[in-house]
């Protein structure tokens, strides 16, 4: 698979004429061969957006709302070719390759439906025949840095919302799914996107610091909206402080699902697999953490071990129906056995699955997790999940905060009043009484509390990340002044 530079709605190859190759995480064959941008088609890309968007930024809501539905169903269109990449690129099952479109067609129509919301309000004054309010105005071009494990609902969110509010992009994409997300890109070129609105760019892996530090201190770029790690987003907003350039951060997450003594276990144990084990734990709202009562406990975990046996791990290159693909790379392998023989020392059970092989690694879970260990604090981002027991409700909800993170949580009882007093003391941006830690819907606002990163995504909230208010006055010009 080839992929170029997208600038000014041209493939275009890198300036420098240089390219880089991703491979495959098991076969380690080349599966795409991508264009490795550098500094100048960095600046090219900016300079384009920010003159797209004297133009796009006065566009009516119904040309926009226009262009938003056609790119939803052009990306819906193109489900065989994308899920395809996905498998090829990221290790992703049929699975999740459908969901992802699925889930970002469905996003990006949300978008089209926020551009006539985008209002603002009239505010009371005490001079006489003066006119006083509010408006929100686009900010200028967007620089929206997206990450591989969710490849198209990331992309297609930082992409729409901008757009729908007026502004143009610079979509940086990962080095790790080059053509998954040039896909991405193509839909909304061929949904008739003017010149420059949207310029797509990636880099080789040993050019991003370098093109990410000249996006961010471009002059044409006026917001940056980073999907990743909470490391590397330490280092982006950072970077974005120093051009006094306001962010967006949804960062890493160490998920709890809190299993009360009234659980229904069955139903918890539904959500426990989903929550755990799609895309084989490489969600940033992936289920790490099971905080469950000592009462109910061992029904819990017999039950949860009886299923994850059940789920096939394979490459989805040759079986398309796995639930359990490859992780990103061997590397990963290496991190999480470390994390597991460090738990495997101070007292934990691994009660189903076991270590990784490379890149490979079957639906995992260690019981009788304790603080201390490497696995009960620190982020997997594999197959692999935990079980800590605790005594009554106050000990699970101390546990269920104690961690850096506070994306995604939930929570299960079956008396819903307690539940819900549960959800409310967990520390975290969205928690699910009797639902699953990994959930989104395009109408609800999603982002984190803590190490998982500001702002929100999705809903009426992401206006405010991607407009400007101003408070605008219309005034007699006749009126006394003191002086």
């Amino acid at each position: 698979m080839e992929v170029q530079l997208l600038i000014d709605n041209r493939q275009v190859p890198a300036g420098s004429g240089k390219t880089f190759e991703r491979r495959n995480p098991i076969s380690g064959d080349v599966v795409t061969k991508s264009a490795a941008a550098g500094v100048v088609d960095a600046e090219r890309a900016a300079a384009s957006a920010g003159e797209a968007f004297k133009t796009w930024s006065r566009t009516g809501p119904t040309e926009k709302r226009r262009i938003l539905l056609a790119a939803a169903d052009k990306l819906e269109a193109k489900i065989g070719e994308i899920s395809q990449a996905m498998a090829a690129e990221i290790g992703a099952s049929g699975l999740w390759g459908g969901f992802n479109v699925m889930a970002a067609a469905n996003l990006i129509r949300e978008a089209a439906s926020l551009t006539t919301q985008i209002q603002g309000e009239t505010i009371p004054t005490d001079k006489p025949g003066a006119l006083s309010m509010t408006v929100r105005q686009p900010v200028g071009a967007v620089l929206s840095i997206v990450p591989w494990n969710g490849p198209v609902i990331l992309a297609a969110r930082a992409i729409a919302y901008p757009i729908a509010c007026g502004n143009t992009v610079v979509f940086r994409a990962s080095e790790l799914s080059p053509k998954t997300h040039a896909l991405i890109a193509d839909a909304f070129v061929e949904a008739g996107l003017p010149e420059g609105v949207l310029n797509f760019v990636v880099n080789a892996p040993d050019d991003a610091a370098d093109v990410i530090d000249c996006l961010i201190s471009h002059p044409a770029i006026r917001r940056v909206n980073f999907t990743g790690s909470t490391r590397i987003g330490r280092i982006i907003a950072e970077k974005a402080g120093r051009n006094l350039k306001r962010c967006l951060l949804e960062l890493g997450g160490k998920a709890p699902l809190v299993v009360l003594d009234d659980a229904d276990i069955a139903g918890a144990v539904n959500a426990a697999i989903f929550g755990s084990f799609l895309y084989q734990g490489q969600i940033c709202m992936s289920t790490e953490r099971f905080v469950v009562d000592e009462k109910v406990a061992d029904q819990f975990v017999d039950a949860f071990v009886e299923r994850a046996t059940t789920l096939v791990a394979d490459d989805p290159i040759t079986n398309p129906g796995c639930v359990v693909g490859p992780m990103i790379d061997a590397s990963s392998g290496t991190r999480i056995n470390a994390m597991i023989d460090d738990a495997l020392a101070k007292g934990a059970r691994i009660v189903v699955g076991g270590k990784a092989n490379g890149a490979s690694m079957p639906a995992t879970i260690v019981d009788h997790v304790r603080p201390g260990m490497t696995i009960y604090d620190e982020e997997t981002f594999g197959p692999v999940t935990t079980i800590v027991r605790v005594n009554g409700v106050d000990e699970a909800i101390r546990v269920a905060n104690d961690t850096e993170y506070g994306l995604a949580a939930a929570v299960f009882g079956r008396d819903a009043h307690r539940a819900l007093n549960v959800a409310l003391r967990i520390d975290a941006g969205h928690v699910h009484v009797n639902g699953a830690t990994v959930q989104n819907e395009p109408q609800a606002p999603y982002g984190g509390m803590k190490n998982s990163g500001y702002g929100r995504f999705d809903g009426r909230a992401v206006i405010d990340e991607f407009t400007e208010l101003k408070w605008v006055t219309v005034e007699p010009s006749d009126q006394p002044y003191p002086v």
